[in-house]
């Protein structure tokens, strides 16, 4: 096969920052995606309705000309998010969800919650709305291993959660494990996941060893939750290819300044807008399942968020290319995931 045409894809997980760099964020999803789940973690956070439609119209003012692209904002879950907030989201037709980041589990997650309880209110609201919970499931216990995190969370928060509020739309957003993706599988009711680009094409050793086969730190691969062994790569990729409608496209596309990512203390992301869907169209031809990618990335996120399919399509070719090494991101540079790997699919421009 050397062309694929799908339904326009949505990304149902993307980080788009804000101010001087929100349009050099913007323009490869735009390229791509008709629409995003715009994820709240600003600094301050977007918590209220009126920061969310501001936002969204800060994120419309840099949609490049021609380009047909709709922000689907979310809400940032505090301690004290009132459940009359949450009412307003939904009234507002332009909040399509509310973010869980547990308090410090990844970036900008200061203002998370700290204990669930305190949200019990809001929670409630959320059941009664259809209003989906999505859901950052990292363990912030700092006893606990960062590579087990995901699965600590599923047993100490995630079940409790979602056997108190059985009828609770969640997205269990980014999973890296195996134990997510079975937890996803079994669930009773409306639970749901994203799995993102580079947590199928990629294990834990890419960390530390680059396209040349060379030892070193790979801080642009550096993401949470971290990328995990290979026998959580191969359940990712059995979900993702399965056809199983519970299991969409998210890119969870993260960008920070080169600069940062450098830094001793580098920042968690991965820019991946600019080769998430040829990643995911390699992820899915190896394992023998290209035909069920439109689903994927193009029916299923949109049927669960009760939203209608796209209309137009995009089609993918077979052109190996390289990523560049950096790319404008506002007055500095951000360089997108695959530096230095050749990818067999393109988007046709």
């Amino acid at each position: 096969m050397q062309t694929l045409t799908i339904t326009r894809p949505d990304d149902w997980h993307l980080h788009l920052r804000d101010g001087a760099v929100l349009k050099d964020a913007l323009a490869p999803t735009a390229a791509v995606f008709a629409r995003a789940i715009v994820m709240p973690n600003l600094k301050p956070p977007v918590t209220t309705v009126a920061q969310a439609l501001a936002y969204r119209e800060r994120i419309l003012a840099v949609v490049p000309p021609g380009a047909r692209f709709e922000p689907l904002m979310t809400l940032y879950l505090t301690d004290a998010t009132p459940a009359g907030e949450l009412r307003r989201a939904r009234e507002s037709g332009a909040v399509h969800g509310v973010k869980l980041y547990p308090a410090g589990a990844t970036t900008h997650s200061d203002s998370g919650v700290s204990d669930l309880a305190r949200c019990d209110a809001a929670l409630q609201a959320m059941q009664d709305l259809g209003m989906p919970l999505l859901v950052h499931g990292e363990s912030t216990d700092g006893a606990v291993d960062v590579f087990d995190r995901e699965r600590v969370f599923i047993d100490t928060v995630l079940a409790p959660l979602h056997r108190r509020y059985p009828a609770l739309r969640i997205v269990f957003e980014h999973i890296t494990t195996r134990e997510a993706a079975q937890f996803v599988e079994q669930a009773d009711g409306p639970v749901a996941a994203t799995i993102t680009a580079h947590h199928l094409r990629y294990n834990r050793n890419a960390l530390f060893v680059d396209p040349q086969g060379r030892n070193g730190l790979r801080p642009h691969l550096y993401c949470l939750p971290v990328i995990k062994r290979e026998v959580h790569r191969l359940a990712l990729l059995a979900a993702a290819t399965s056809g199983n409608p519970r299991f969409f496209l998210g890119t969870d596309s993260a960008p920070h300044r080169v600069r940062d990512k450098l830094a001793a203390c580098g920042c968690a992301g991965c820019f991946s807008a600019p080769v998430a869907l040829p990643m995911y169209a390699e992820a899915f031809e190896a394992a023998g399942a290209l035909a069920r990618l439109e689903g994927f990335a193009s029916v299923h996120g949109a049927d669960f968020y009760r939203l209608p399919r796209n209309a137009d399509r995009i089609t993918l070719e077979r052109a190996p290319w390289q990523p560049p090494e950096q790319v404008a991101f506002g007055a500095d540079q951000v360089a997108p995931l695959g530096q230095g790997e050749t990818l067999a699919w393109r988007v046709r421009g």
